[in-house]
């Protein structure tokens, strides 16, 4: 990267990169360098808040995963941030990614030396910083307020200064797009004041998120007809094109991709890695983390959805629960003889896995993949009965492709053997719930006026939910009483209380998630309810169902499904289930 002060005009169509590359011409590079931002962009999408012991968690997965630099946040810009730097300095070990502190370009009218924000970048204690600056006539004018000429001068000043003191600089040119549609004359303006004052890299963002690949390539094209410089893209997702907006943009030139794991963002997202990493390097043959990493995408996008509290999609494509499960009796017998026939990429190269989706739509060839998935001996009797109590309990309202647990408990049934197992667990002999709302003598002033205003017929007082569980182990009869926030944490309370002291393997075990669906809305409150209860413990989860006109009961029906897989699981016997024909 050339640093001196030549034009940029000298240096368009030199010797570098894609320099030759025109309109409409594609060069593939050899690798891109993948830029995460996933802890600054990726978390202001709404929902996510994350503390600073997240994002150094986050970021360890990060470098365990291999990406080249991880963008950390805006140091200066609030008390999280800051911590974050000051903590990553001692705390963070990275072995491979590059630690980036973002920021903005000096204020219009102040000295780069004297303005705040880039003093912060300095004092960060990270070796590679990014500052964004407007690349749009509009917003320089409108948003800025300020003439073009100075807007050119504040990039310039910014990454002189910020290379002056020893860092590497990157510059992200905001509505870079838009702007250079609008005006390209001033857009790359833009990006040649970044270069000649020694930007590493020229980032070329569409902020709004609604460009469509055509634009890219146009843009791109030209771009990298004018310049030597190394360009990235930053794109987000607001027309559902970041990904593919991204691929257009390498095949265009770019060899730095920015975006975050899970497509996390703001509004629609940005471009997200989890795709865009596999697409790169198994479709178009461009090596972006290290190869024998690939196969920690999922793991990793899944730890990372796990850190920031938002459930992943189980339909994102390569990182997905569902991105390999196959449902159809056609596609799952297809696969069985071969697995590239509804497969575009072999899962275990993201560490993902191929799974069979059983339900109404199932034939024998799914079943029978699916009990060989699980280690089940099934057979053609076996099949049949399984297959009609598929369709007979779906029709009713039960939903086993999301229910797990409670399918293997339903075709270990059919295989024989699963009731004597449970016999060693425990068998119920009843259960009750009673909702108390009890009057109190006095309530927190302030919890008072909040009741007053919700409720405003009811009078101060409490909820009180209490759960009796009785239950047979072996020849002992034992009853237990608890109390819990609502119906269902009252009788997992119960239910533990009872069985605890005998199957001490429950105390891993815990309600990951609890969801409810009313199924036929024109029947009002006598409609038919399911509840799906998502358990774990620390060798991963599973599902259980309950379908009932009652809440309450289909709710039992899915804790009882839970515990009971849970310690087969847990069981030493699990694997020598008999498979015996009923």
């Amino acid at each position: 990267m050339s640093t001196d002060a030549g034009t940029g005009a000298a240096r368009r169509g030199g010797t570098g990169h894609g320099a030759h590359l025109g309109h409409g011409e594609v060069r593939l590079p050899e690798s891109v360098e993948v830029y995460d931002t996933t802890l600054r962009d990726g978390s202001q999408q709404e929902g996510i808040s994350l503390s600073v012991e997240d994002k150094l968690r986050v970021a360890e997965q990060l470098d365990h995963l291999g990406v080249a630099y991880i963008e950390g946040g805006w140091p200066g810009a609030n008390p999280k941030d800051e911590e974050f730097f000051g903590r990553a300095r001692d705390e963070l070990k990275l072995t491979s990614a590059t630690l980036v502190a973002f920021g903005s370009t000096r204020r219009p009218g102040a000295r780069a030396a004297e303005d705040a924000t880039l003093r912060h970048l300095v004092g960060a204690g990270t070796d590679a910083v990014c500052i964004v600056a407007k690349a749009s006539d509009l917003h320089v004018t409108d948003a800025l307020r300020t003439s073009l000429d100075e807007a050119v001068a504040m990039v310039s000043d910014s990454v002189g200064f910020l290379r002056s003191r020893g860092l590497r600089v990157f510059l992200d040119a905001e509505h870079f797009f838009d702007g250079y549609l609008r005006d390209p004359s001033f857009a790359l303006r833009v990006l040649d004041a970044a270069e000649v004052a020694g930007a590493e890299a020229l980032v070329l963002c569409d902020t709004n998120g609604g460009r469509l690949p055509h634009e890219v390539e146009q843009v791109l094209s030209e771009v990298r007809a004018a310049t030597s410089a190394t360009l990235g893209v930053h794109f987000h997702n607001d027309s559902g094109c970041a990904v593919a907006n991204t691929l257009t943009a390498v095949r265009y030139g770019a060899t730095q991709v920015q975006g975050c794991i899970n497509g996390y963002g703001e509004r629609a997202g940005n471009a997200d890695l989890s795709s865009a990493i596999p697409d790169l390097t198994l479709k178009m043959g461009v090596e972006t983390i290290p190869r024998e990493r690939l196969e920690l995408v999922t793991p990793v996008a899944r730890h990372i959805a796990e850190l920031v509290n938002v459930n992943l999609d189980a339909q994102r494509p390569y990182v997905g629960a569902a991105a390999f499960a196959h449902k159809a009796g056609l596609h799952a017998s297809a696969i069985a003889r071969r697995s590239d026939a509804y497969e575009h990429v072999r899962p275990e190269t993201v560490g993902n896995g191929t799974r069979f989706v059983v339900s109404e739509l199932a034939g024998r060839s799914t079943l029978a993949l699916k009990a060989a998935e699980l280690g089940i001996e099934l057979d053609s009797a076996a099949l049949g009965s399984v297959l009609d109590a598929l369709k007979t309990l779906e029709h009713a309202g039960y939903h086993f492709e999301v229910a797990d647990g409670s399918l293997e408990l339903l075709m270990r049934a059919a295989a024989g053997g699963l009731q004597a197992a449970l016999d060693g667990f425990f068998t119920v002999e009843s259960y009750r719930v009673t909702t108390d709302w009890r009057a109190a003598p006095a309530l927190d002033p302030e919890v008072a006026v909040h009741e007053r205003l919700v409720h405003p017929w009811a009078g101060e007082g409490e909820l009180v939910t209490e759960a009796t569980v009785k239950v047979r182990i072996a020849a002992e009869r034992v009853v237990a009483t608890a109390e819990g926030n609502g119906p269902v944490n009252a009788l997992d309370a119960a239910l533990r209380q009872a069985i605890g002291p005998r199957f001490p393997e429950l105390a891993s075990m815990h309600l990951a998630d609890y969801r409810v669906r009313v199924l036929d809305t024109a029947k009002g409150t006598a409609a038919v309810t399911r509840v799906l209860l998502d358990t774990a413990d620390s060798d991963g989860g599973w599902s259980t169902i309950g379908v009932s006109e009652n809440v309450i009961e289909a709710s039992w029906h899915a804790l009882v499904d839970s515990v009971v897989y849970g310690l087969l699981r847990a069981s030493a016997a699990t694997a020598n289930v008999p498979e015996e024909a009923p």
